[in-house]
């Protein structure tokens, strides 16, 4: 059942560009995203790599038909982790990993199975992304929300106490992999 998930078509998560910008050698977009419902699952005091790959096992067989409908409802795309910097820039050790309910399911979501998994609704917001590639880990989110920090400077407003970590493909895509870091606009 995951693995109908994982190897059929994945649904983007529906936004539209606002802008673009590059600065030091950084391109990042301003998007807005439309809310809706959302499976997460917290997961605490695991480092963040441990921590998302729990959560995003959970989530997968959520929509592999681990719910009280036994219906598999494909992929979605990004798997989304809300990360927490400490003071420092590293992540504390508190991920929420979460996933936008594929289109036909958001009218009625199916209730998880796994009662770790909670079902969000959330309103739509505005994002400053950046993208890089490969198999991202905790470094390479740490370090590219720095560089879209800097790029950004002072005047854009944004939330500090969060970001986004965001994984577009499935592990046995070894080539053209899709990340992205978001920071929330305020």
């Amino acid at each position: 059942m995951i693995k109908n998930s994982l190897l059929s078509t994945v649904e983007p998560w529906p936004y539209r560009v606002l802008s673009k910008g590059e600065k030091e050698q950084l391109s990042y977009e301003e998007r807005a995203l439309e809310g809706g419902w959302f499976a997460a699952v917290e997961v605490v005091g695991k480092p963040f790599d441990e921590a998302s790959k729990e959560g995003v096992l959970k989530l997968l067989k959520y929509v592999g038909g681990t719910n009280d409908k036994g219906v598999g409802m494909g992929m979605t795309a990004p798997v989304s982790i809300t990360a927490f910097p400490a003071e420092d820039g590293s992540l504390q050790q508190n991920v929420k990993v979460s996933l936008r309910i594929p289109s036909q399911f958001q009218a009625s979501p199916p209730c998880p199975s796994d009662e770790s998994i909670k079902i969000e609704e959330r309103q739509g917001m505005t994002i400053y992304s950046t993208q890089f590639g490969g198999y991202a880990k905790e470094t390479d989110y740490v370090n590219y929300a720095a560089k879209l920090k800097s790029a950004l400077g002072s005047d854009a407003a944004y939330r500090k106490d969060f970001y986004f970590c965001n994984g577009y493909d499935p592990p046995m895509k070894p080539y053209g992999r899709r990340n992205e870091v978001w920071f929330v606009k305020e």
